[in-house]
């Protein structure tokens, strides 16, 4: 079976559906999602079964289970969701008589370099271009990538998700800085020891985050338990409002935290740590075509890491 005949056999209505069946997991729930009756769309099952010439469901009690045929054509249709999506966002930019759109997710460590000196660029080259930024963390950065939300994603090829689906570029290493509110008195100790401050309370993220889990290595190298007075946060920014609400020890990526202690938001601790979180990277899907906006951002990204 050749690329041109699914191209000849196939309709975007039963990729539709398949991704809703897959979703929702009944074919009513599909059904009615897409605004159509339950005996329609077992017919479109059935039609795109013949077209495909292979069985994608089978009966599983009162539902329908893919057979590995179903689960690799519903996997190569989402990745035709993500091209289409993808194919919509810069239809929607033109359409507006603008440059485009670009989408970038990132974790919250690049935000303060070397994104924003992309961006910053980005937009003076291209002033009507509409940029979004997503920051969140890379397993869901990567959900978003493989849905087409994304053209691109600063951050690290997460667990659950394949290396080979991706090209990547290294863009910098990410090491951890141990930091307190600017009261605090903590933050003019010249020589604090992590035994030291383990009578404060501390703010970490929660597991299983790579941060947390690279912390936990480090109390251990150094043969201590961890810290029994705690907030657990995702957040960076709640982070740092709390060490700076309260006598509070937080670890924050190096990068992050020059840049807040330069505004005068916390004190970095001269304190060395042994553990480093992954290198971040550039992340583009690679069964996808690059827009041209995207690809200058990244071209940009290399700029800025090269100054």
């Amino acid at each position: 079976m050749s690329a041109r005949h699914l191209l000849q056999r196939l309709r975007f209505r039963q990729v539709a559906l398949l991704l809703a069946l897959q979703r929702l997991g009944t074919l009513r729930a599909a059904a009615s999602e897409l605004g159509m009756t339950q005996p329609a769309a077992t017919q479109m099952l059935q039609e795109l079964e013949a077209a495909l010439e292979l069985p994608l469901f089978e009966r599983a009690g009162r539902g329908l289970r893919p057979t590995p045929a179903g689960t690799a054509v519903m996997a190569h249709f989402e990745g035709l969701q993500g091209s289409l999506e993808a194919l919509a966002r810069t239809l929607e930019g033109l359409s507006e008589g603008g440059g485009g759109v670009l989408a970038v997710g990132c974790i919250p460590a690049s935000s303060p370099t070397l994104l924003v000196q992309a961006v910053a660029a980005l937009k003076r080259e291209r002033p009507l271009l509409k940029v979004r930024i997503v920051t969140e963390t890379s397993d869901h950065l990567l959900d978003l990538l493989d849905q087409g939300e994304l053209d691109l994603v600063i951050g690290r090829i997460a667990e659950g998700h394949a290396h080979g689906n991706y090209d990547s570029t290294v863009l910098s290493s990410e090491p951890l800085s141990v930091v307190v509110g600017r009261r605090n008195s903590r933050a003019h100790e010249s020589a604090p020891t992590l035994q030291g401050l383990l009578r404060d309370p501390w703010v970490l993220q929660p597991r299983p985050s790579p941060m947390r889990e690279l912390l936990e290595q480090e109390f251990r190298l150094q043969g201590l338990d961890m810290p029994r007075n705690l907030v657990e946060t995702a957040s960076m920014h709640t982070t740092v409002f709390l060490i700076n609400e309260a006598p509070m020890v937080a670890v924050l990526p190096a990068a992050l935290a020059a840049r807040h202690e330069a505004d005068g938001l916390l004190r970095v601790l001269p304190l060395q740590l042994h553990q480093a979180l992954e290198p971040y990277r550039a992340i583009v899907p690679k069964q996808r075509p690059l827009g041209a906006a995207a690809q200058r951002f990244l071209e940009l990204l290399a700029a800025a890491l090269a100054a």
